[in-house]
């Protein structure tokens, strides 16, 4: 199995790329072609004395794309850059997936641009993972699709259902529908819709969620279009980085037997860091497109970037997209609000 990576695009990069490709080469025995300069590359993998592990090779592109430019920009003026020809890898098929931990939206305006949709599949949807009291949920979609329509959103709950069951497992995945309230009545038009269309499919719909009914593992899957669950996320990522902030601060301050409790709780308080960590979720797939892109936070370490490449294993394995093509084209009937069991 050949991952693209791009080894260009994160806020650490080449470095975490690098250290993060040959952590994956030697744990999950896959091949990494890391895709940007040669150069740099090649110095980089002797700096970290891995020049010579079998399984990382190195794809020359001459151009990066930086984080603050326009999506537009790639597909127009940068088609030599690290993430357009690592996506070009998965086109031609030299590589099974994609790997990025740069500029999001030009992650997505490449995969949409040279992957395309699977057939049927109206936008494409971001999923991740988040922390729960139960284990965890996917929320989808987080920043590719801000507008959606009531089948974009139905169409995003099937694949998440879809990812559900063959990366994670579940037989049948609960569905929540991100709301401002429980009733159907909640919501805009675009929700209220969408709660109609998923009550009347197959799905296992459990209804509308609200905010605060995410962390408790309420569902499995929890959607919403691409501008609430951005911001949704990022409000979580605060959250969290604050509270851990303010905690060691309290402790600090506090008297000798604070300290003492925190000695005592320190791996409690590990394991607690590392369930909110967003370099143990690695990276989130673009569901929808036409191959395998994973989509990673900007500032990932070496071990984000291995955690990405075990998605990537993990959602080729699955055989996701094969699943998601299938049953969208089995599908017209469910989104009419007709019954057409979508698991398999």
């Amino acid at each position: 199995m050949k991952i693209a990576l791009d080894a260009m695009g994160g806020d650490h990069a080449p470095a975490s790329e690098v250290e993060g490709a040959a952590l994956a080469v030697r744990e999950y025995g896959v091949e990494v072609v890391l895709v940007g300069d040669d150069t740099l590359l090649k110095a980089e993998l002797r700096r970290q004395g891995v020049g010579d592990l079998p399984g990382l090779t190195v794809h020359h592109a001459s151009q990066r794309v930086e984080m603050h430019e326009q999506p537009s920009q790639v597909v127009r003026r940068k088609r030599d850059s690290s993430i357009w020809v690592g996506t070009e890898l998965v086109k031609k098929g030299e590589a099974v997936a994609i790997i990025s931990a740069g500029n999001t939206g030009a992650t997505v305006v490449t995969a949409f641009f040279l992957l395309g949709v699977l057939k049927g599949v109206e936008r494409p949807a971001i999923a991740t993972l988040l922390p729960t009291l139960m284990g965890h949920t996917i929320l989808l979609d987080v920043g590719a699709t801000v507008d959606c329509t009531p089948s974009q959103l139905t169409q995003f709950a099937l694949m998440g259902h879809e990812y559900a069951q063959h990366v994670f497992n579940k037989a049948h995945p609960t569905i929540g529908l991100l709301s401002i309230g429980e009733e159907d009545t909640k919501g805009n038009e675009v929700t209220k819709e969408t709660f109609k269309q998923l009550k009347e499919s197959p799905l296992n719909f459990v209804g509308n969620l609200e905010g605060r009914d995410v962390f408790t593992g309420a569902a499995d899957i929890v959607v919403c279009d691409g501008f609430i669950g951005n911001v949704a996320l990022k409000i979580t990522e605060g959250v969290a980085e604050a509270l851990k902030k303010m905690l060691f601060k309290e402790i600090a301050a506090g008297a000798l037997l604070s300290r003492m409790g925190y000695a005592l709780l320190k791996r409690a308080f590990s394991r607690f860091k590392r369930r909110m960590d967003y370099a143990e979720v690695g990276g989130a797939p673009l569901l929808g497109v036409n191959g395998i892109c994973i989509i990673c936070h900007g500032r990932s370490s070496g071990r984000a970037i291995k955690n990405a490449i075990r998605v990537a294993k993990e959602f080729f394995e699955g055989r996701v997209n094969e699943h998601i093509q299938r049953d969208i084209e089995e599908s017209v009937a469910l989104f009419e609000g007709k019954s057409k069991d979508p698991a398999r």
